[in-house]
């Protein structure tokens, strides 16, 4: 079955860095898109980035373009989100997902499966 397991989440001050892992099995890691999401306290859940499946091709949400880059390693069956200049807006648990398709895409809907989460604070 597929499983994602992500990692690299914690506190951090407003300016930092932090780097997420999603380590993915149960799949042909190289047939699909990835997705990372986030979703904050009484917030709904949103999209801030995408790759498609030979990471040539990436989409990043407004509030993160610039700041954020996501990459895989289809080797390694893992997608990385790279975060740099974090804002306490950031605050959030992030989730990686798997894509139905081999594209990028920012819609909840395109997406069949998902990880757990891990927590990113930032402190301000």
């Amino acid at each position: 079955q597929v499983q994602l397991v992500e990692s690299g989440g914690g506190l951090v001050q407003a300016g930092g860095s932090l780097r997420l892992s999603c380590a993915a099995s149960g799949f042909t890691f190289s047939n699909n898109g990835m997705g990372w999401f986030r979703q904050a306290p009484g917030k709904e859940r949103e999209f801030v980035a995408a790759v498609e499946r030979s990471g040539a091709w990436t989409s990043y949400a407004d509030s993160v373009k610039g700041r954020f880059t996501i990459s895989r390693d289809n080797g390694k069956s893992t997608v990385y989100l790279q975060m740099n200049a974090l804002k306490p807006e950031d605050t959030a648990v992030y989730y990686c997902a798997v894509a139905a398709g081999s594209r990028t895409y920012t819609l909840e809907y395109q997406y069949n499966y998902w990880g757990p989460g891990t927590q990113v604070t930032v402190s301000s």
